[in-house]
């Protein structure tokens, strides 16, 4: 309340608890807000959440940390920091063992050694060169989506047409496919396939991804994959405690009904909840799936059928399995993938099925995390990507018949278990599963309010990012704010962090308060920099030129521009062609 004449805080209410909603509530709260978070689940996390029993223990949905420093820079933001929230991360050592179907496995790793070892048995002695360039490549496609997308909004396709954006956009390869990118650097189609599967990660086939998005490959091999002790929701409980601290009032189990909107209808004003209770706040953000809400919590518009039409990323059968021993045939991430690589793609984004010999992912956290299981057993989830549902009730048509959900789950169990066994030498692995849980894409939908069950949301095809995305505010209903992996910048956790980020300071704006965080870093930027050894300067040899010397440099190119016109100069300046992979693109 206010008194004495104070000013009476804002208010804002967040719906959702996902990793989205608790980051962007965090922050409004860091900045002033008075902030409530309603959920309809009895817990936070969304699909960033934990399923347990008897000892064991499963991560839902992520099981990998990537782009650490977008986790790193979330909590500094706050004030705060993972380790000072208790977070322990652990780094997973190799990030992966890649099984083949002709019994060959890779074990891709931040160890440079390693990694030139292996590669250079599949692709000769220059396939190492060839690899730094890609990582080289997929370093840029990082350091400038970072800079140029994750902290910049696209509120309009103006903002596409930015200089500091436009220069680079080339650079990013969005009209280039991921595979098309490492195809221009790997001979084989071993490496080719073992570093664009990360794609999946986006929900998209390799094939189809905006090259762009081989900065996941380049963070898991330059940054390593890390796993959060306790499971990934260790993460959204330190967020939640961060929250709390700020005065975030958390309920749980209480489902919304729809946003409350103005008698004009053109200002959100609070929302209602199935009960029937009504909550007022000055803003709303949501954090519930985009489509979802447009077409259920949102009052009925051509946008919410428009975005019902475009395209959604992929969903899962996953398995969550207890078993009474280990396997210690497998690490703690496992990639199974299909000999039949590109036709394993079509299946689940041409006709929304599940391939007949899928690509699957299998993680073992009990590999690096001993609470996930009891001793001397393993916990093990494994994912198994496929279509997503084809209309609102889950029975929709494809070309070729019904999508029976029921047949995929059995054959996709029967699959799992043989292909491991082929693949790895384990033996028994039914016989050792004392229980089993699943997810389907009708679970997903249900449990999640995910539009058509798609775990990742909307695609990431290019006429669906940047500008084209939707954007974090409504465009007609003032007040009214997006958070999460259908909007603007994108799915994924630590995209979604970016992504509140964004959100929080749109908000902040829109109410006329400081971002505190950018206050943080004005005054970190006022430090004393650095000095001595670290002193940043020309490089030494510059330092040393005398003022004659650029005249003797042109004087040279003079020469050696008449000698190559005269014949004599060619072998000199050309060189010899470049390797395969590497001619200039």
């Amino acid at each position: 309340m206010a008194e004495h004449g104070e000013r009476k805080s804002k208010t804002a209410i967040v719906v959702g608890a996902g990793i989205g909603g608790v980051a962007t509530a965090a922050r409004l709260a860091r900045a002033g807000l008075e902030v409530t978070v309603v959920e309809k689940n009895g817990f936070s996390g969304g699909r960033c959440s934990l399923l347990r029993h008897d000892g064991y223990r499963f991560d839902q949905g992520p099981s990998l940390l990537l782009l650490p420093r977008l986790f790193a820079e979330a909590f500094r933001d706050l004030d705060t920091s993972l380790a000072a929230e208790g977070v322990e991360l652990v780094k997973c050592e190799p990030n992966y063992r890649l099984w083949f179907g002709d019994g060959e496995r890779l074990e891709l790793s931040t160890d440079v050694a390693a990694m030139k070892a292996q590669v250079e048995a599949v692709e000769g002695p220059d396939g190492f060169e060839r690899y730094l360039a890609f990582l080289q490549e997929a370093h840029r496609h990082y350091e400038l989506s970072v800079t140029h997308v994750l902290r910049k909004n696209f509120s309009s396709l103006l903002a596409m047409a930015r200089p500091s954006f436009l220069r680079h956009l080339l650079n990013l390869h969005p009209f280039h496919s991921v595979y098309g990118r490492a195809a221009r650097y790997f001979r084989t189609e071993r490496l080719r396939r073992a570093f664009t599967f990360g794609s999946m990660y986006m929900g998209m086939s390799p094939f189809d991804a905006p090259g762009t998005y081989s900065l996941l490959q380049y963070t898991e091999l330059a940054e390593g994959i890390w796993y959060p002790r306790g499971g990934f929701h260790r993460v959204v409980e330190a967020l939640v405690k961060v929250g709390d601290r700020f005065g975030v009032r958390y309920r749980l189990s209480a489902p919304v009904a729809a946003v409350r909107v103005s008698e004009d209808g053109r200002m959100a004003t609070g929302v209602t909840l199935e009960s029937g209770e009504q909550l007022s706040a000055d803003v709303v953000v949501i954090n519930a799936d985009l489509v979802y809400a447009y077409n259920n919590l949102l009052p009925k518009t051509a946008r919410g059928a428009s975005l019902s039409k475009r395209a959604s990323s992929c969903s899962s059968i996953s398995f969550y399995w207890a078993l009474d021993r280990t396997v210690p045939e497998l690490g703690v991430h496992n990639i199974f993938l299909a000999d039949e690589y590109r036709e394993s793609f079509d299946a689940i984004f041409k006709r929304q099925h599940m391939p007949e010999q899928p690509s699957f992912y299998v993680n073992v956290p009990s590999r690096v995390d001993a609470s996930a299981a009891p001793p001397g057993t393993d916990a093990v989830v494994v994912l198994v990507p496929v279509g997503h549902l084809l209309d609102a009730t889950g029975t929709g048509v494809a070309a070729e018949g019904a999508q029976d959900w029921a047949a995929m789950v059995a054959r996709a169990r029967d699959t799992v278990f043989s292909t491991i066994e082929a693949r790895t030498g384990a033996r028994a692995l039914r016989q050792a599963v004392v229980k089993e849980l699943v997810n389907t894409p009708a679970t997903w939908r249900d449990g999640f309010n995910l539009d058509k069950g798609a775990i990742l949301g909307l695609s990431h095809s290019f006429f669906n990012v940047l500008s084209f995305r939707p954007g974090t505010r409504h465009p007609d209903l003032r007040g009214c704010f997006f958070v999460g992996a259908s909007t603007h910048p994108g799915t994924g956790v630590p995209i979604c962090l970016a992504g509140a980020k964004l959100t929080a300071g749109q908000v902040l704006e829109t109410l006329g308060m400081a971002k505190p965080w950018e206050a943080r870093r004005a005054d970190e930027g006022r430090g004393k920099g650095a000095g001595g050894v670290d002193a940043a300067g020309d490089a030494p040899w510059l330092a040393t030129v005398p003022p004659w010397a650029p005249l003797l440099m042109l004087l040279l190119a003079v020469l050696l521009m008449g000698g190559y016109r005269a014949g004599y100069a060619g072998p000199l300046l050309h060189g010899a062609s470049p390797a395969p992979g590497l001619e200039p693109l």
